[in-house]
């Protein structure tokens, strides 16, 4: 007889071999968000230079794919909600294929912009999606680590395609990056098909037709062995929509959690947006680096970042991610502060923006861990989507605000302050969440001290 609870048998049994390869195709898809929203602050310097942009227009071009992501967070995360983790990945892998190629054959800045956007919105969904996806396909003993694994992804993927990126920038155009990320993308599409099945906790939630086969196909892609019998109906809708978010039982936090994204997402992509066009200018700096040397640069920051998320998943789990987070944003606060202090040298900046990067992007894993248990399942995606929705108007702000100010004359010092301040206005807002979801269930073992 197998066991008759699919959700179950996903949370109780160990994890297997064929689960923690899915999880690992997860980080990838994250690697590669993280290097196709950071492809057009790598080009940047080129960007700047082919069509004469000022900082605050290339703030404008630099900020397009994160208002796109905030769009396909919500639009296409709820996609994932209303008709499986799989399809909506695979519609917004396709979507940043097309938006990267097109981003490489632009002719202008306008055009290059609105190719962002797109690509933004396949970012944008993917996030949303891939989160829940990875919550879904690990055990509740190892959720933790295949969470804090996944969001490192991110920097991961930013550091090493920023290398390669570093390298073909000293011999191309700025056009190459885009080139590079399209082809990235389009390799990923079948490995990602061939790896990963629709999670069982959502075929047995959405009940489609044939369920019980369905389910124990996923179970032996992952590893596990059949059930026999389907679980009861779930009591909630298949999918309760973004309305549910402000119902009582969630309005709050979700308001909180959304906000409090946003600021520190203003902090997070100040750094990682601007390092490159601060270290090739002399206006922004006082010094001139190349276009390689500042790619360089932003990819360190990265590897500081995976560096950084690996860590804080063993500090959510040492002391809570409570603790953790706001710990985390009070020491983003003051790094990113003293970022506009600058540095003698290369090297020294180098240094620097990987220290600043791994505090921040630490803080972030903080915020996935609570994105991914803050809801039930039946909104997981949809709330996901909504917190990062908001959050990207913030990591929107970031290069415009910063590149308004650089053009005002503002020096780099009291810049940094300004856009520092997000993460302090998170700590606050942090520190509102609550411990427990108001069905009483925790928010996840890392938040039990909340």
């Amino acid at each position: 007889m197998g066991q008759p609870n699919a959700a179950a048998l996903i949370e109780e049994s160990p994890m297997r071999a064929r689960q923690w390869l899915a999880v690992g195709v997860t980080v990838l898809l994250n690697a590669l968000d993280g290097f196709d929203v950071l492809s057009s602050a790598f080009a940047g310097p080129g960007i700047k230079a082919e069509w004469h942009l000022g900082p605050d227009g290339l703030g404008i071009v630099l900020s397009m794919e994160l208002i796109g992501m905030g769009v396909g967070s919500v639009v296409l995360g709820g996609m994932a909600d209303r008709f499986g983790r799989r399809p909506a990945i695979l519609a917004c892998l396709m979507l940043m294929v097309v938006g990267m190629f097109g981003a490489a054959t632009a002719s202008s800045a306008p055009i290059l912009s609105a190719w962002r956007v797109l690509t933004g919105l396949g970012i944008g969904g993917m996030l949303a999606a891939v989160n829940a996806l990875t919550h879904e396909l690990s055990n509740a003993a190892r959720r933790s680590f295949a969470m804090a694994l996944m969001v490192i992804g991110y920097p991961l993927g930013a550091f090493l395609g920023g290398l390669v990126a570093s390298a073909l920038l000293a011999q191309h155009g700025w056009r190459i990056v885009f080139a590079l990320g399209g082809g990235m993308t389009l390799a990923l599409i079948p490995l990602f098909a061939m790896l990963v099945p629709e999670p069982p906790a959502w075929l047995a939630r959405a009940c489609p037709r044939d369920v019980l086969a369905r389910i124990n196909r996923s179970l032996a892609a992952l590893g596990h062995p059949p059930v026999d019998v389907m679980p009861l109906p779930p009591a909630v809708a298949p999918c309760a929509g973004l309305g549910a978010l402000f119902a009582p039982a969630h309005r709050r936090v979700t308001l909180l959690v959304a906000f409090a994204y946003a600021a520190h997402a203003m902090a997070f992509y100040f750094v990682l947006k601007m390092a490159p066009a601060i270290l090739s200018d002399p206006q922004f700096a006082g010094l001139h680096y190349s276009r390689a040397e500042g790619a360089r640069a932003l990819a360190f920051a990265n590897l500081g970042g995976a560096i950084g998320g690996g860590t804080f998943g063993w500090l959510m789990h040492r002391f809570g991610t409570r603790r953790a987070t706001l710990a985390g944003l009070a020491l983003s606060f003051v790094m990113v502060s003293a970022f506009g202090l600058g540095q003698p040298s290369l090297s020294a900046w180098i240094v620097a923006v990987a220290l600043i990067a791994a505090v921040t992007n630490a803080t972030i894993v903080g915020f996935y861990a609570v994105f991914a248990s803050l809801y039930p399942p039946e909104i997981k995606a949809t709330g996901t989507g909504f917190a990062l929705t908001v959050g990207r108007a913030g990591a929107a702000l970031a290069p415009i605000l910063s590149g308004t100010l650089f053009a005002h004359g503002l020096p780099l010092s009291l810049v940094a302050v300004i856009m520092a301040s997000g993460s302090l206005i998170a700590l606050v807002l942090f520190i509102g969440l609550p411990a427990r979801r108001t069905d009483g269930h925790a928010i996840d073992m890392a938040m039990a001290d909340l």
